[in-house]
């Protein structure tokens, strides 16, 4: 078949070099001069299927009062007057509950955990490198009352199987030695041994180089102005670079999806949540990270890539704003300082943000429309890169006909109708 993808970010090259592989005339169009050049360029790094969890939960609500009032708070609401803001805001309150939780977690670890299958795969059969790593995640407590908040995570990781360790001070420094002269500033940390880390603009910018070398041709500079309807099925894009036609089309474009899917009927609960980083360059590479750290007080995740440190945090709910705002990077630099005090030269650091397409439950939303052939791979907020792999192969299985090796059911944009 000839396969339209819209946008080229992780998600829709993933998309785009299986589709090829399983042998489909694939044309991918995005508004930007590359791949990668929006919320896929400069995020925290971590592939962490284990910490594939809904943002909304039991409790939520009362942390997000505490956290606006921190002076680095890990959550920031500037979008006051967006009806749109407000109305995802609630329902993402609706689903912070006990049971939609687990319901929603149970829906995110399955694509999360395949995903990172199918990229061990995928680097197995080709040798992409990216500057991964693959030792674990560390997630950092100052608190015991943090500490004894993870009952219930760990409950939920021994129910899907996900290997895990429960470490002391002395037990995380001897994962991250660097952190020796900080460990006094915490009372413990959770270990997810299985979870990688890796620049996420780098694997799409190589991965867009073997999907051409498969025979997808990418159309950059091309910014999307509507997909056309015609008999119940998508017939058409009009494109800055005039009409396209294919036999199925799939969008993946991140928060900028539902305004495309709104005029065909399709109302997509999918909210921009801006999100920060710094990527810092190393100094002392003895005093820097060896893997991905979470402080969990400041909600901010520290990453090892290659020589550099990349620092990201932050959920801000502001609509399509792309304002750098100094005190985000304040936070970063704050948290960065604070366990890797040697690790990293601050003042060199280069300061992005991206806006992260968030569902109300925190799941994706992954297959086929009411529309016929019209497929959708969206949604996927801070995890993108942790599922982009999985979510890349599974389009490719429905569009080709074949059964994914994991049931996309739960995904699909029905669960919203």
């Amino acid at each position: 078949m000839k396969v339209l993808v819209l946008g080229s970010g992780v998600i829709g090259t993933s998309v785009a070099y299986y589709l090829a592989k399983s042998g489909h005339e694939v044309e991918v169009v995005d508004r930007q001069s590359g791949p990668a050049l929006e919320t896929s360029f400069g995020n925290a790094g971590e592939i962490s299927p284990g910490y594939s969890s809904p943002w909304a939960g039991p409790g939520v609500p009362v942390k997000a009062i505490k956290w606006m009032l921190m002076q680095h708070s890990p959550l920031v609401v500037s979008a006051l007057l967006d009806p749109k803001m407000w109305r995802w805001g609630l329902a993402m309150l609706a689903n912070c509950n006990a049971r939609a939780y687990a319901l929603n977690k149970s829906r995110m670890v399955p694509i999360a955990e395949y995903s990172r299958d199918c990229l061990k795969a995928l680097r197995a059969e080709t040798g992409i490198e990216y500057d991964d790593r693959a030792q674990g995640t560390l997630q950092l407590f100052r608190t015991q009352k943090q500490l004894d908040g993870i009952a219930g995570d760990v409950e939920v990781l021994r129910q899907y199987g996900v290997p895990f360790e429960v470490l002391d001070r002395e037990g995380f420094v001897k994962v991250e030695p660097a952190l020796a002269l900080t460990k006094d500033k915490f009372v413990g940390a959770l270990r997810l041994p299985n979870d990688e880390t890796g620049d996420c603009f780098k694997f799409t910018n190589r991965l867009a180089e073997m999907a051409r070398a498969l025979g997808v041709r990418f159309r950059f500079d091309t910014t999307v102005q509507g997909v056309e309807v015609s008999g119940g099925r998508v017939s058409a894009v009009r494109t800055t670079a005039g009409t396209l036609t294919a036999d199925r089309v799939v969008v993946a474009l991140g928060s900028f999806s539902p305004q495309w899917m709104k005029p065909l009927g399709l109302d997509l609960p999918v909210y921009p949540v801006k999100g920060y980083s710094i990527t810092v360059p190393i100094t002392d590479a003895a005093g820097a990270p060896e893997s991905t750290i979470m402080d969990e007080t400041h909600k901010v995740a520290v990453t090892r890539l290659g020589e550099r440190i990349r620092v990201g945090g932050t959920a801000e709910l502001g609509g399509f704003d792309l304002t750098l705002r100094g005190g985000r990077r304040q936070t970063l630099e704050h948290v960065v300082t604070d366990l890797f005090p040697r690790g990293g030269d601050v003042s060199r650091a280069e300061f992005w943000c991206g806006l992260r397409p968030m569902t109300p439950d925190g799941t994706p939303i992954v297959g086929e429309t009411p529309v016929r052939d019209l497929l959708l791979a969206t949604g996927h907020g801070t995890l993108g890169w942790t599922m982009a792999a999985g979510t890349g192969r599974v389009i490719a299985d429905i569009v080709s006909g074949r059964p994914p090796e994991i049931d996309v059911t739960p995904l699909n944009i029905a669960r919203y109708r």
